[in-house]
């Protein structure tokens, strides 16, 4: 291939390529929502938003009589508020060359970093998940660790189409070594050869150095000092509620620590029924001190109706159990399914008084690539950048994962099993 005057045009459709290429997370979340932004031809600037209803829910009518409910839609914005980029330079020399070799050596590095920006992004959302299985600081090892994160979300009515996992290497090593001692072809090739173990428990596991480690807070053991409840109407639009705990000696709540409460076990998002563990609330906001200490949880505190989180209030002094050891890093295996995580990527506005400027889409991804020149230096000056939010819209589709599952304890009364759960861990 003959060499050519290197565009802007040529650098962002090179880019948007690479980009696609290289995200992990990004080709597995939904993408859907950037179509609300797409009215916009001059492009987006930092902080615009669209707001998304979240899906009406109902209970069933037995017999004939009917009984009207009322349709509840909340909603939730979606913000596009991370602006990132790469720039360097290139001499007038350097734009003649080969759009193969410029790419190897400038363009595919900085893609990358973006990439890996994004993916990072993405994995953060999993201190947004109220759901974690297995044991923490345990590595995700055989078939049946990873048949936990399925099994939470066939509990949860989760679908189950377009699952998937990502795990750090040390999961994702300790994984393929199992599964490679099965008689499983395929999985043997493609764990040895290219790092992807594929479909196991119904689950697409990936590999990726982009999985984040969650720091715990000291918080261990202790009680409610008071009762709150909720009802979907107050938080249909934030899917948050207070709860006030009670410490003796000081400590802290980091957002994403994970507790459970005595007696208060987790429900099927589509029966209703009572499940075989306790449910698990998270933190979403750090909180800390001594006596009382109020922080927002999710999901809220709702017994009853369509919308219902848990089989049975709290009551005041009910006892609570934070998941893990205090003060401790835990790796955030994330397993998911694809509508509950989003990233919206849109083209960034183009600056009044910028020339040559160029924006390229491909599948969903967006770049936009900006030159300037220094006619002193004779030296051209480009800025490569995109524009994106992410969205964590339904938690029960959301699960961090660790090994070495804990057994369950007693049953609640009317879960109609052996096995239920008395662990946080479950």
């Amino acid at each position: 291939m003959a060499n050519t005057n290197l565009t802007a045009s040529i650098i962002a459709a090179e880019a948007v390529t690479i980009l696609e290429n290289q995200c992990v997370m990004g080709n597995l979340v939904y993408r859907g929502y950037e179509q609300e932004f797409a009215q916009d031809i001059n492009g987006y600037t930092v902080g615009q938003t669209i707001n998304v209803r979240r899906p009406a829910d109902f209970t069933i009518r037995t017999g004939r009589t009917a009984s009207v409910q009322d349709v509840v839609e909340g909603q939730f914005p979606i913000v596009v508020n991370t602006q990132v980029g790469v720039d360097f330079q290139f001499s007038a020399q350097e734009l003649t060359q080969n759009i193969r070799t410029l790419s190897e050596r400038v363009i595919r590095p900085a893609m990358i970093q973006i990439a890996n920006k994004i993916d990072q992004d993405l994995a953060a959302l999993a201190t947004f998940s109220n759901n974690w299985v297995g044991t923490p600081g345990n590595l995700i090892g055989p078939f049946a660790s990873l048949g936990r994160v399925a099994e939470r979300m066939d509990l949860l009515g989760v679908p189950q189409q377009d699952r998937a996992i990502v795990v750090g290497p040390s999961d994702f090593w300790s994984v393929a070594s199992s599964a490679t001692t099965l008689y499983m072809q395929q999985v043997a090739q493609d764990s040895y050869r290219n790092g992807r173990i594929g479909m196991l428990a119904n689950i697409d596991t990936y590999m990726s150095q982009n999985v984040l480690s969650f720091a715990r807070g000291t918080a261990v053991t202790c009680t409610l000092n008071s009762l709150f409840t909720a009802s979907y109407t107050a938080t249909a639009n934030n899917n948050t509620q207070s709860l006030a705990f009670s410490f003796l000696t000081t400590q802290s709540i980091n957002a994403g620590d994970v507790f459970t409460m005595s007696s208060v076990y987790a429900v099927n998002s589509v029966t209703k029924a009572s499940l075989n563990y306790l449910q698990q609330f998270v933190v979403v906001a750090a909180a800390g001190g001594t006596g009382t200490v109020t922080a927002t949880i999710t999901p809220p505190i709702i017994t009853s109706g369509a919308f219902q989180t848990c089989s049975a209030a709290p009551t005041a002094s009910t006892a609570v159990t934070f998941l893990g050891t205090a003060s401790l890093n835990y790796t955030q295996n994330l397993g998911f399914q694809k509508n509950a995580l989003v990233l919206c990527m849109v083209p960034l506005v183009k600056p009044p008084g910028a020339v040559d400027v160029s924006r390229q889409t491909y599948k969903g991804y967006s770049v936009r690539v900006i030159p300037y020149y220094s006619g002193t230096n004779d030296i051209s000056s480009w800025r490569l950048d995109v524009l994106y939010g992410v969205k964590c819209v339904d938690r029960r589709a959301v699960v961090r994962a660790s090994g070495k599952a804990q057994v369950y304890g007693a049953s609640p009364p009317d879960a109609g099993g052996a096995n239920a759960a008395g662990s946080s861990a479950s």
